[in-house]
């Protein structure tokens, strides 16, 4: 577990994987830490996510870091039980995780580096913060080497309560109706349970960060198709002017929809 947090608290990006109510599910997230452990601080765009995985065994993946010749190296996935705070005012993320996130995630630099700043964006501060449990399960890794590497998510046990979370590719990723996967060595093929491979990429200033999946059952090395959404990519370029400012205001409303939403639940008058 030592060597996992370490990893985790040097990474700019990991995922966050669970079998969730319509399957299995994984998102890209900001690694940070709290208490010593890993967490992620999701802003309440996101509150939707968060509910699926609150109260239930997550994996929380990280790829490896390059080695001297700049190669990737092996990857690390801690499985175990998570718990959610939701951190409606924001102290919490405040005072523990956003020195954390200034330095990993750029656009966060921009909405919250000064106090006039989080007056301003007080949509991005609230946050759910979903930390994983001391006692996991850690495994290694394949390295990801391309574009094409991505993430394989599915049952563990026949209880359907244990995410397993593996490294897999594919010579083609365009297909929307049964994919050929490649899959490592140690990593077991499919008994026909429910499937959910994704991948992720980001610009330099992360102003887009954009997942891709394919989504489905898996007998053997085959993954029959049953959702989609992109594909891999090399590169993701940064928005423009116009596609920054739209993103901000999209933002902004999918966080002041989820900061109203947790309100209502817990009862808080706006």
């Amino acid at each position: 577990m030592e060597d996992f947090i370490r990893r985790w608290r040097r990474a700019g990006t990991g995922e966050l994987c669970w079998l969730g109510a319509d399957g299995p599910r994984g998102v890209a997230v900001v690694p940070l830490t709290r208490g010593g452990l890993p967490c992620v601080a999701f802003p309440l765009a996101r509150l939707s996510e968060v509910d699926d995985v609150t109260g239930r065994v997550a994996a929380f993946s990280v790829p490896g870091p390059p080695d001297a010749a700049g190669r990737p190296g092996p990857g690390m996935v801690a499985v175990g039980r998570v718990h959610v705070e939701h951190d409606l005012a924001g102290a919490v993320y405040q005072e523990e995780l956003l020195h954390q996130e200034l330095v990993k995630y750029p656009p966060t630099r921009l909405r919250a580096d000064s106090m006039l700043a989080r007056r301003e964006n007080w949509w991005w501060i609230a946050r759910a913060i979903v930390g994983l449990d001391v006692d996991v399960e850690v495994r290694t890794l394949p390295p990801r080497l391309t574009a094409d590497d991505a993430l394989l998510v599915r049952e563990a046990d026949t209880e359907g309560l244990l995410p397993r979370v593996d490294v897999v590719s594919a010579r083609d990723w365009s297909a929307r109706d049964d994919v050929s996967l490649l899959l490592p060595a140690a990593c077991p093929p499919g008994a026909g349970e429910q499937a959910y491979v994704f991948g992720h990429r980001h610009s330099p200033d992360f102003e887009r960060w954009e997942t891709w999946h394919r989504a489905g059952g898996l007998t053997g090395r085959t993954l029959r198709v049953a959702d989609a959404a992109g594909g891999p990519v090399e590169t993701i370029r940064p928005h423009g002017i116009l596609g920054r400012l739209h993103g901000h205001r999209t933002l902004a409303r999918d966080c002041r929809a989820g900061v109203a939403e947790l309100e209502s639940r817990l009862g808080v008058s706006g």
